[in-house]
């Protein structure tokens, strides 16, 4: 027998459903039922016995009504499972399944209708202009970002492994042997915490920078000559930002295509030379450690946490954009990540099995999490009280800077609570969880 989803606001009327029925019964002890209130939020599938409500209830048959059975569904889902932490021995799975990617290509070259198909300006070796303004944006969040997880590192305590990648958010490491680091079986799992740094908080993902996105791949040969860049920075630099310590290629008119793989860049002696004195957007600058002032009281930690938190939402929903029109590739076997349309062809994969491979990357589409890694941390519902190990499967999890921003003072954001399990109600010692069903 379950009682499903109370809602605070109609706290009058509680609906009782049990499997194998194709009725729902509603009571209500001080009044008339608010079924019209729950209806929009809730809904029921399963119903329960007017007899067991009677038995087990004590409500009167009057204050039964049989109404029709609905399915449940609720907007904001809670108690969401952890991201898939996928095994070093398997390749990571398409965003976009191939049977999905066939079909769709078949309804296209059925519904084209002897059209020529558009071409996206990046593949034309063109910049797209709208998407500029995007990317300065992403780079001044990015930069943004690191300036103010400088600053929150000065007043927050963050732990990080001296042994594997784990961090913790707290003043104390959690207790949990989950340690896969060197020599790992010797303190049989534990963890041996350090201080953080920013490096532990965002997870440093460098890819190759690309002076001309269109040309010939990068060989074996070429992988030390050629400088490697956060691949964040790479892809705002192929949508449109100049940096001068990293030039890029930049065509005005779209390049000629001679055969699949071969192309002349068009002439562009009839264009007017571009004006080097144009207005462009400000570019931040990363604050020196030695320049660092942490923020002097709660208030000032608490604004600062905000700022942050906007600023990492920002960063993804703009690196999100421009990955839709500038491709990124990821390998299936091991995290590295090539901004362009094919990846490099450097021989320097060390995953599961890469013998067989000869080196070589499986290269396929990339998804945000593969360019930012959010790099999730367990949440910690009480700082002075420290994590338990027989407690671990009530705590949740959110990112690392999510976490700290949490604990800094910030509100929590909406589309971070089902994994942050904020409605579970945690024990209060080993006996009372083993009594949880």
């Amino acid at each position: 027998m379950d009682i499903g989803c109370l809602h605070s606001q109609f706290r009058r009327t509680a609906f009782l459903c049990s499997k194998g029925r194709k009725q729902c019964w509603k009571f209500d002890v001080l009044g008339h039922g608010t079924w019209q209130g729950l209806s929009s939020l809730y809904s029921f599938k399963n119903s329960c016995d007017r007899l067991t409500c009677q038995r087990n209830f004590g409500i009167s048959s009057q204050h039964l009504t049989r109404v029709q059975a609905l399915v449940i569904e609720c907007n904001h889902p809670q108690n969401a499972d952890f991201p898939r932490c996928y095994s070093k021995k398997e390749k990571k799975p398409f965003p976009i399944p191939i049977v999905e990617l066939r079909r769709a290509a078949r309804e296209r070259l059925k519904n084209r209708n002897n059209q020529p198909r558009g071409i996206p300006p990046p593949k034309r070796g063109l910049v797209v202009e709208r998407l500029i303004p995007v990317a300065y944006k992403v780079l001044n969040a990015r930069i943004t970002l690191i300036n103010n997880l400088k600053k929150l590192l000065k007043v927050m305590p963050v732990n990080a492994c001296k042994w594997c990648s784990e961090i913790h958010v707290g003043p104390v490491g959690h207790p949990f042997k989950s340690c896969r680091g060197p020599q790992a079986s010797i303190r049989k799992g534990a963890h041996e915490w350090v201080e953080a740094v920013v490096e532990d908080m965002l997870v440093p993902v460098e890819a190759y920078h690309l002076y001309d996105r269109l040309g010939k791949r990068i060989s074996h040969e070429e992988r030390f000559s050629i400088p490697r860049i956060p691949a964040v920075v790479e892809l705002c630099i192929q949508a449109g930002v100049d940096l001068t310590e990293y030039p890029t290629k930049r065509r005005r008119k779209p390049v000629i295509r001679i055969g699949r793989k071969e192309f002349v860049d068009a002439d562009e002696s009839e264009l007017p030379d571009p004006d080097p004195d144009a207005p462009k957007p400000e570019i931040l600058a990363e604050i020196l450690d030695s320049e660092i002032v942490p923020p002097s009281g709660k208030e000032d930690t608490a604004l600062l946490a905000e700022e942050t938190l906007t600023v990492w939402e920002e960063m993804r929903e703009g690196a999100k954009r421009l990955m839709k029109m500038y491709p990124v590739r990821v390998c299936g076997y091991c995290p590295e990540v090539h901004v362009g349309p094919t990846g490099h062809k450097a021989q320097n994969c060390g995953a599961h099995k890469h013998q067989q491979r000869n080196g070589q990357h499986g290269w396929q589409a990339a998804v945000l999490d593969d360019l930012i890694p959010p790099k999730f941390v367990w949440h910690v519902p009480d700082v002075n009280k420290p994590l338990e190990r027989e407690l671990r499967n009530f705590y949740g999890q959110a990112p690392a800077v999510v976490e700290l921003c949490v604990q800094a003072g910030a509100a929590v954001p909406e589309k971070y609570k089902p994994t942050m399990r904020l409605d579970v109600g945690i024990p209060t010692d080993v006996r009372e969880a083993e009594m949880v069903v």
